[in-house]
């Protein structure tokens, strides 16, 4: 292999199936260690999207991402919630540790209101982490939302019921969430940078703390 493809092998914005977390830049840490150590840069992808498939809605996908959105909290930038299906339940994401003065949430009238508000929050350079319920996405919106992700040094999650999730997708990190004995249990479905691994299984009431029991489904409240 000579030296100049070697180089282009090393950036970060090419995936090699066969290569882990020796060339990917470091992750968010989720607050676990046993995940931490199954994602490429040792946690969530930074400036990069990541894709959470629902078996169920309430199953604990907010609860997975509250230790992250705890310590970005604490930067001088925004979190925001776009389009969430539940209000927001403050004590569960404040006794999480999350600061709710950074957090936004956007509501939005239609599905293209939400494609665009995601873009314009990844992209802005504002936020630290972007979460949203687009439902399903077609290929170029999520090309385009991973462009605003990597020009906003973003993290950007959206979550998507199973049903509706296509065979591929733009995403840095594809991870399938479905509730199981003993807490919530994950399936790599994509990772870049990064091979096959056998599906996880997470307490996610020990790893968000017990507040998140009594907020209702994934750290938000349903209202009537």
């Amino acid at each position: 292999m000579t030296p100049a493809l070697q180089a282009l092998l090393r950036h970060p914005g090419i995936w090699r199936g066969d290569r882990s977390q020796l060339s990917a830049p470091a992750g968010i840490a989720t607050g676990h260690a046993a995940l931490d150590a199954l994602l490429p840069g040792g946690g969530w992808p930074r400036g990069a999207l990541t894709e959470l498939i629902l078996r169920a809605p309430g199953i604990g996908e907010v609860s997975l991402l509250l230790p992250a959105l705890a310590a970005l909290s604490r930067e001088p930038r925004w979190i925001a919630l776009i389009a969430p299906p539940h209000l927001p339940y403050a004590p569960a994401l404040a006794a999480a540790g999350v600061d709710l003065a950074r957090l936004l949430r956007v509501r939005a009238g239609n599905g293209a209101d939400t494609l665009w508000a995601m873009e314009e929050a990844l992209r802005s350079g504002a936020c630290g982490a972007v979460l949203a319920w687009p439902g399903a996405m077609a290929e170029r919106a999520q090309r385009r939302l991973q462009l605003a992700a990597e020009a906003g040094d973003c993290a950007g999650f959206w979550f998507t019921p199973a049903e509706q999730a296509a065979s591929t997708s733009f995403a840095a990190l594809r991870l399938g969430l479905a509730p199981v004995a003993g807490g919530l249990e994950i399936r790599f479905l994509k990772r870049r940078g990064g091979g096959e691994a056998l599906p996880l299984v997470l307490d996610i009431h020990a790893l968000a703390g017990p507040a998140c029991s009594r907020s209702g489904p994934a750290g938000l409240r349903a209202v009537a």
